[in-house]
């Protein structure tokens, strides 16, 4: 055959080729239903792929999902045309799959993210999934009854294959409940900071099978959402009601030789001055103490972070703060240690060491005024019985009411003498310090104590009870005289201030009152029954 007569005879090859494809397509195009959906689906997908920018990349796919079904549909015409009855069923059960796929997908983003966003209102993401999920099992369905199955015949004869399958999937199944029972409880959320075990972390989201935490690390922890619903977990700076915010503890050690007192207030103070990024200024940040140990004691500086996301770098702020303060204050942070120390004790160092004290001791009672009528050996003696009794900041020292023991002299640091009126108000009547005495009047005539008192700073003193009077006052009882003139007045002086009281009136209070109260001195220290004693002003 020539080219000529080949080149004649293509025309009718090709026509007798296109003549069923033509048909077919014109077909697939006069099914109304196929041209609307189409049409509708790309007119809502380019609407929403303009107003719902986070979706675009799931829009794009539903589109390109959608136009390779419509291809399938029409290649299962042309398959049709040419007497492929096997490929065109496959083709075209495939195509309306794959259109019915994009279509529930871009229904679910009109639904959930459009309509639903637009009103405010946001659903789980577990909830959208599992509409989405039941669509597809709808769009399955409706293809298998298409095709002629019956499903009432499937699901009568597959009930050992679906208790088969159900038994093998339970695990994943219960993760899927815990899930949805997570999102729609509202129990943890995305952005939620968690404790689960030792993993600590941000919730990224909560999927059918898993949440996924972000920690700081950056690392992402994956963690079956029915290990979440089984175990405990802890949802870190959550309360009703206010920020979230989460407590911290920064330790730090100082050496006993330091007063906790001072150690606090020099933290605290620079803490408090001046923000701190990451730290919240309510509740203020505070300092207290936490451990005793072998060789120093333990602190802890507690805060409320703002910021989970940056916890160790505010520690470290936080820990800078502190260590400056302290540095200001002299105080050198401790570190462990022990220390063994040998010492020959001798009985002469022993009376050296009891030396020096009983002289420090001495010093202090000779300033007393209520002692100024004692010789130096009756003051040495007091000192020999002398005990030290510290107290720290706004400890109460005496209390208003109580049974009286001991006299106090204030060696360092200061006090308040406080009164307390029977509807309660308190009244602040004098200032102890540094050679300060008090607590004389029930110590010296068995009288409940008069006034509270309070360290205003850590307060050390020195205490004496009743019997180390009694040798000294049996001795010389004529000391009884002068002690009763000092505490007459001191008593007078009280309560010329609780009542207001001129000079007049405090004058005319002091003789009885000195009187009753050398009385009172005499009767508790049993010296009238030997007459040794008598007051001049009686």
């Amino acid at each position: 055959m020539t080219l000529f007569s080949q080149l004649a005879a293509w025309p009718v090859l090709v026509g007798a080729f296109r003549s069923p494809f033509t048909e077919q397509l014109r077909s697939f195009a006069r099914q109304d239903e196929v041209l609307l959906v189409s049409l509708a689906f790309f007119l809502v997908s380019i609407f929403l792929l303009r107003v719902v920018t986070n979706e675009r990349a799931h829009l794009r796919n539903s589109v390109g999902l959608f136009t390779f079904g419509l291809v399938l549909l029409l290649s299962s015409r042309v398959a049709g045309g040419i007497s492929l009855h096997a490929l065109r069923g496959a083709l075209h059960s495939a195509g309306f799959m794959l259109g019915g796929i994009a279509v529930i997908n871009v229904l679910g983003v009109l639904i959930f993210d459009f309509a639903l966003g637009t009103a405010h209102v946001r659903p789980p993401r577990i909830l959208r999934d599992l509409m989405v999920f039941l669509g597809y099992i709808g769009v399955a369905l409706w293809l298998m009854s298409r095709s002629g199955v019956t499903l009432s015949g499937i699901i009568t004869t597959s009930a050992v294959l679906t208790a088969v399958i159900g038994f093998s999937l339970q695990d994943t199944l219960g993760n899927i409940m815990g899930g949805l029972a997570l999102q729609l409880e509202k129990s943890i959320g995305a952005g939620d900071w968690i404790r689960v075990g030792q993993i600590e972390g941000r919730v990224k989201e909560i999927r059918w099978r898993h949440t996924s935490i972000e920690t700081r690390n950056w690392d992402t922890v994956i963690i079956p959402n029915g290990t979440l619903m089984k175990g405990d977990v802890t949802v870190l700076g959550r309360r009703a009601g206010y920020p979230v915010l989460h407590r911290m503890w920064v330790y730090f050690h100082v050496d006993y030789r330091y007063s906790p007192t001072e150690v606090i207030e020099a933290v605290e103070k620079a803490l408090r001055d001046e923000s701190i990024e990451g730290v919240a200024a309510e509740p203020m940040p505070n300092c207290i103490t936490w451990e005793y140990k072998e060789s120093y004691m333990t602190y802890a500086v507690r805060y409320w972070l703002n910021d989970l996301s940056i916890d160790d770098p505010t520690n470290s702020r936080v820990r800078v703060r502190a260590y400056f303060a302290l540095k200001r204050a002299n105080i050198p942070l401790s570190i462990p240690a022990q220390s063994l120390f040998v010492t020959a004790e001798t009985a002469e160092r022993g009376e050296e060491h009891f030396e020096r004290e009983r002289q420090r001791r001495f010093k202090a009672l000779r300033g007393v005024e209520l002692f100024h009528s004692m010789n130096d050996d009756e003051l040495r003696t007091l000192a020999s019985r002398l005990s030290v009794a510290p107290f720290t900041k706004g400890e109460s020292m005496t209390r208003q009411g109580a049974e009286a023991h001991y006299l106090y002299v204030i060696t360092e640091g200061s006090a308040e003498v406080v009164i307390s009126a029977s509807d309660g108000v308190r009244k602040t009547v004098s200032h102890l310090s540094a050679g300060d005495f008090f607590g004389e009047v029930g110590m010296m005539t068995g009288a409940r104590r008069a006034a509270t008192v309070v360290a205003l700073e850590d307060t050390v003193c020195y205490r004496l009870d009743k019997e180390s009077f009694n040798d000294i006052l049996k001795r010389r009882p004529e000391i009884a005289e002068h002690i009763s003139h000092v505490i007459a007045r001191r008593a007078v002086e009280l309560e010329a201030v609780r009542d207001d009281l001129d000079a007049e009136a405090r004058q005319r209070r002091m003789a009885p009152a000195q009187q009753d109260i050398f009385d009172r001195i005499v009767d508790l220290f049993g010296l009238r029954e030997e007459g040794k004693t008598t007051s001049s002003g009686s």
